[in-house]
Parts: C-alpha cells; structure tokens; sequence
C-alpha cells in the first residue's frame, strides 16, 4: 500500500469514539500502518491478551531463550487472522520482510524477529500482535463519517512506554478535544 502522509491515514491513530461499543474497538487506540484508496491495515495496540502469553507461544513453537519472557505480552490486533502473528516495532530493527512505516515504526511478521526478540537481539521496543485490524477500499473513510474514529498523530510512547489502560486516553489527549463536551451524534450541514 503507498504511504502517502498528505492524503492517507498510514502512520497515525484511530481512537475509537466512546460511544462504540463492540468488544474488539471498544476504548481502542488502532495505529495505522498501511491506508491508500485500496484499504487500511492496522493494529489494536492496548487491548493485552489476556488468556495467552509470549511465554507460551515460545513453548509452542519451541523456543530454548536465555530471555526471561514472563513480562511479554501478546495484543489483539483485530479481528482479521486472528492467529497471525505480527511485530509492530522500533525501526532500529530491519531485516528481510520488514516493512518500514516510517522512520521510527516498522512491521515484521517472521519467526526470525520472534525468535531475535526471545534471545534480546531484537527491536529495542516492541508490540506482538495477533491478528490485525483491515478495512476494504472506502470502508475507513465510512466509518470517519459515522464518527466512529477520531484521528491523531501517532506516538511512539503511546505505543511501547504507555500503560495499557491510559493509552486510549493518552491517545485521545493528543486530539485536544474535550470529552467533557462531546455530543455522540453526526450529521451533515
């Protein structure tokens, strides 16, 4: 998909507006790696799997590590392939099949990156994802004028430093509106 930061979305937040309230975007901060006039691609970045770790995905697969991976965790992505492994991580890190966002973020979805990240030779900061968030040709922009989506700059503290449960807020921070003041309907003049 092309990268065209004037006229797409690839490289910003989608921050779900508070009145959706489907499961999987309810609260949710989507960073948008990839958006041209053929779809978008994204990732959910603070919804944790709760029921399956990167500990036992290392079992899975097998890993031997010499990394403790206790403290890593696995994301929703979205809903589409929800067994599909992706990293969403630091630009410091490319090898063959890295797609580059831009120049802090990247994506990867190879064993290799997986297995870097298990022995501490990986991206410096990293989010692994399963599945990933998709949305045909026109679809997104449907939905922006449902206001479903809020639009913001993405941050890469958002990202990797911010606390799951404060980067819907955080994210929302960056928009400058005020909640306190949002009327949940939309029309057109």
């Amino acid at each position: 998909m092309t990268n065209d930061q004037g006229k797409y979305l690839t490289g910003k937040f989608l921050v779900s507006m508070p009145q959706w309230t489907d499961d999987c975007f309810a609260r949710a901060v989507v960073y948008i790696c990839s958006h041209d006039k053929d779809g978008a691609m994204g990732f959910v970045i603070n919804k944790k799997l709760k029921d399956f770790s990167f500990s036992d995905l290392a079992v899975k697969m097998p890993m031997d590590t010499p990394v403790s991976l206790e403290n890593m965790f696995l994301y929703q992505g979205g809903p589409v392939e929800k067994i599909r492994g992706f990293v969403l991580h630091s630009a410091d890190y490319f090898k063959p099949g890295t797609f580059k966002v831009d120049d802090h973020i990247a994506i990867s979805s190879s064993l290799e990156v997986l297995t870097d990240i298990a022995y501490g030779v990986g991206p410096k900061n990293n989010l692994i994802a399963l599945g990933y968030s998709g949305w045909q040709a026109h679809q997104l922009e449907q939905e922006l004028m449902q206001n479903r989506w809020l639009i913001t700059p993405a941050d890469e503290n958002i990202i990797f430093n911010t606390p799951d449960d404060l980067k819907w807020e955080r994210a929302m921070d960056e928009s400058g509106i005020d909640l306190t003041r949002y009327i949940p309907t939309t029309g057109f003049a």
